[in-house]
């Protein structure tokens, strides 16, 4: 597993102070380029995948070329040879390096793809956009007898990925340890990193804190927090929904496994007066204590896996008080296309959330009605998550000097930005879509 190493600059020492980043004017314009990156200069010591061709035969190569070549000129996302086509509208990807890009995604498919733009093989005037249109057209880009035969060229998740308590830490420390100053180059104010909702599109930066309190405000109601509830949250972030419902006067025990994040959260708390509101615990779910008027886990559930989600349920129902109420958001993708991922390590897997999972809808009701709970609600907004997404990958790519001196090199900051990109392509083409669901005590549990 490649994992993203860091300079000394790169651990905020400072328990998450912006370092000097600059107010962003909203929707300016496109965002700046990406770094440019010769595979020759890839650091082969933090990209290994990355700086080195894979051994690929010259069959598989040359089917890749056949059918992606194929694919992007009937989607007039490239012409002849990989060569942009200056006078079609919409998005175009132009390939630097066609023979590296051809033979990776032979070899790795769509981490392939990915590894390529990591390795500066390709690259595109809308990355978004691109990427949106693959994943509309995404089953129609391969024949149907290829399809079947999936199984023979992609890889299985590694097994040292699974969330077992210990590997449930080391992965989230892979992921939301990176450094809390990264996540305050993208993010707004209120820390917030999952997805807001919006009253007006196309949204502006400036109207994300409060979209981001608005989402909260939407979970908290459906939750029915205010003075006095004894709310457990799942998942802490950065503290923001804990500050907002202490501020309504409830009592929040909060849990993370990640301790810059809990350190950051703390500091936020005591900065405004809440400590003795809330109690923020560096605790795995498995490890509750106690039983709560309300639950809330927000955008948690993709890093449970889909082998813990029985135990992940059942911990929720646990926990919960007599007449308490349960409230999630989360990230779901179609059943079908949540299996085929969960047999399958991918480019998000291999270098942004090891051992996650994004469930279906079917899933999470299985789930959650064998552990006894009723399903109250269900509500998807999934173009407010493609927004959100959007004006991180903005305000990232306009922040990139920052991001540079904290220790991140060109290979992280374009593969930062094909992980955003694909996540807002993901809600874009509607492949994924962000839900806030309400569960209560099922009549049939004992």
């Amino acid at each position: 597993m490649t994992r993203p190493a860091l300079t000394s600059q790169g651990r905020s020492r400072l328990a998450g102070r912006a370092v000097g980043i600059p107010p962003q004017t909203p929707g300016t314009g496109p965002a700046a380029a990406a770094p440019a990156v010769r595979r020759a200069d890839v650091d082969a010591g933090r990209w290994p995948d990355v700086a080195r061709l894979p051994s690929a035969g010259r069959a598989r190569t040359a089917v890749a070329r056949y059918l992606v070549s194929r694919a992007l000129e009937r989607l007039a996302l490239t012409g002849p040879s990989g060569r942009a086509r200056p006078s079609a509208a919409g998005p175009r990807l132009t390939l630097h390096d066609p023979d590296a890009f051809h033979r990776r995604i032979g070899r790795h498919g769509l981490i392939g793809f990915g590894e390529s733009y990591m390795a500066g093989e390709w690259d595109s005037d809308d990355l978004a956009g691109v990427l949106t249109v693959l994943a509309a057209y995404a089953d129609d880009l391969v024949p149907a007898p290829l399809r079947r035969l999936r199984r023979l060229w992609v890889s299985a998740r590694p097994a040292a990925d699974r969330n077992t308590r210990d590997g449930a830490r080391d992965n989230i420390q892979r992921h939301y340890d990176l450094s809390n100053d990264l996540f305050s180059a993208f993010l707004d104010p209120t820390l917030t990193y999952s997805s807001a909702v919006f009253t007006a599109f196309p949204a502006r930066f400036e109207s994300l804190p409060s979209a981001q309190h608005r989402k909260i405000d939407r979970l908290l109601d459906l939750a029915d927090v205010g003075a006095g509830t004894r709310l457990l949250e799942i998942g802490t972030g950065w503290g923001e929904l804990a500050l907002r419902a202490a501020a309504r006067g409830a009592r929040v025990t909060t849990l993370t496994l990640s301790t810059e994040q809990a350190a950051l959260a703390r500091q936020r708390i005591a900065a405004v007066g809440l400590t003795d509101r809330v109690d923020v615990q560096l605790r795995d779910y498995r490890d509750i204590e106690g039983r709560y008027d309300a639950v809330i886990s927000v955008e948690m559930i993709e890093a449970v896996g889909a082998d813990y989600w029985p135990a992940y349920f059942t911990a929720l129902r646990r926990s919960l008080a007599p007449g308490g109420r349960i409230v999630l958001q989360a990230i779901t993708m179609g059943h079908r296309e949540m299996l085929n991922t969960a047999a399958t390590h991918t480019f998000i897997s291999k270098y942004v959330f090891p051992g996650g999972l994004i469930p279906s809808r079917e899933a999470i009701a299985e789930h959650s009605a064998a552990a006894g709970l009723r399903t109250d609600a269900d509500d998807g907004f999934g173009d407010h998550y493609a927004e959100t997404l959007r004006l991180w990958r903005e305000r990232f790519t306009a922040h990139r000097t920052v991001v540079a001196g904290l220790g991140f090199d060109p290979v992280f900051q374009r593969m930062w930005e094909f992980y955003l990109a694909y996540s807002e392509a993901g809600f874009r083409s509607r492949y994924l879509d962000v839900r806030q669901l309400l569960f209560t005590e099922g009549r049939t549990h004992r």
